[in-house]
């Protein structure tokens, strides 16, 4: 074997040694070396959805059915005149979804905080008119009479119908409607709060 025959041998072997440490070494980094999984949970509510949710307006939770029975009586020098007679309304109470303010809707992660309007009386104009009707009458009656009566029975409705604990069915009933949405945009804790500060002009 020839002088140089060995010393490529020899550079061989060195060679393969270098090889087989960095092999090792790396090996051993694998080894140690940690994988981090890291987990995005924040949840992207998109402009569109809380235009969408905005646009629905008028958002009835409660529709009441009522009726009233009203009565008057005018004396009269050998008798009396009475009226009575029946008003038949539908309250819907609900949310004014045009009402919300700037930040209604704020997200941390995968929880969501909702602010709706006041709940109140969503529609003014809630006597049926077509069905009302007279009980009993005697005597001449004037339009303005009846429209005095109208006006009775309007705020005994309102009184009868408007009081706290239909107010807070109507929460109970946007609290599990806002949640179902909420949860099915991926929301896991949802929270719904009312904007007492929202009072409805009459």
């Amino acid at each position: 074997m020839s002088k140089l025959t060995k010393i490529y041998i020899l550079l061989g072997l060195v060679a393969v040694i270098v090889v087989a440490g960095l092999v090792w070494r790396l090996i051993d980094e694998v080894k140690d070396a940690k994988i981090e999984v890291v987990s995005d949970n924040k949840i992207d509510i998109t402009p569109e959805v809380i235009q969408s949710i905005k646009s629905i307006g008028e958002w009835e939770f409660l529709s009441i059915a009522d009726e009233e029975m009203v009565d008057t009586t005018r004396k009269g020098i050998f008798s009396d005149d009475h009226l009575v007679r029946i008003y038949y309304g539908q309250l819907s109470i609900g949310v004014n979804m045009h009402k919300v303010g700037p930040r209604w809707i704020e997200t941390t992660g995968d929880s969501v905080t909702v602010i709706l309007p006041k709940v109140e009386l969503l529609d003014n104009d809630f006597i049926d008119e077509a069905r009302t009707k007279s009980f009993y009458e005697s005597g001449k009656w004037s339009a303005a009479d009846r429209e005095a009566m109208y006006r009775r029975a309007y705020q005994m409705m309102k009184r009868n119908c408007l009081t706290d604990k239909n107010i807070r069915t109507a929460e109970i009933n946007a609290e599990a409607q806002i949640t179902n949405i909420m949860r099915g945009l991926g929301f896991r804790a949802v929270t719904v709060r009312f904007d007492k500060k929202n009072t409805q002009t009459q």
